[in-house]
């Protein structure tokens, strides 16, 4: 069963008098152990998609499931579960919490899902491992560079065991070998961990590592490769 399955998916947003439409008709599955990537100009509709996918907005028309689970009708404490639960996010301005060390921020999904003390910090601990930061774990944001605070967001993202990773311009603020070495993190957790990573970018280093790439213009897929 896929991940995620999208069926003539709309969304028209309001600009004063104008409406503009940022999705139109989107048809999209997404199976598990996917390396997907969005990509097309600004203003195609890729960020759109990625947001309606995460549950961080509601579509116009169409459906989207999550897991089987149709999103349209749940209720918002049933959504927040899911995106706490199910779904992790990765986004280009890292969102970490600045007064948080590393370990803080990547275990804050488990404190929400209220895991015990234990599991807290053998699964950070692993995770930040995994990612690349061991040792760094009592650093807070302003002591770590851009590419790194990237992986604690990665982190943070992956360590509740979600089931699908959203990713929204990764790399876009960090320098291309940075961004590179990041891309091949999250490759290495896909395959040897089964994550799922769709991603929403424009990045060459992003689609080189993509198994999947779906190209929108104008709200709408034009292209849809699978390598």
């Amino acid at each position: 069963m896929a991940i995620v399955e999208v069926r003539n998916l709309t969304r028209t947003y309001k600009q004063g008098n104008l409406k503009v439409p940022a999705l139109r008709g989107i048809d999209l599955d997404i199976e598990p152990g996917e390396f997907t990537v969005l990509m097309g100009p600004s203003g195609s509709g890729k960020t759109t998609l990625l947001n309606q996918i995460g549950a961080l907005d509601i579509p116009d028309g169409g459906s989207i499931k999550v897991e089987g689970k149709e999103l349209a009708g749940m209720k918002k404490s049933d959504l927040a579960k899911l995106r706490l639960e199910r779904i992790g996010f990765v986004f280009q301005a890292y969102n970490l919490i600045p007064v948080l060390t590393a370990y803080e921020n990547a275990e804050f999904v488990l404190l929400m899902q209220g895991k015990s003390k234990a599991e807290r910090k053998s699964k950070v601990m692993d995770t930040l491992k995994t990612v690349g930061l061991e040792g760094m774990e009592h650093r807070r944001p302003t002591e770590l560079s851009g590419g790194q605070q990237q992986r604690v967001a990665v982190a943070r993202a992956i360590a509740g065991g979600p089931a699908l990773v959203l990713a929204d311009e990764p790399t876009a603020n960090l320098d291309s070998a940075t961004g590179y070495e990041l891309i091949e993190t999250m490759k290495k957790l896909n395959e040897e961990h089964g994550v799922t990573f769709v991603f929403a970018t424009h990045d060459p280093k992003v689609m080189e590592h993509a198994r999947r790439i779906v190209r929108l213009v104008d709200g709408k897929i034009e292209e849809d490769n699978h390598k």
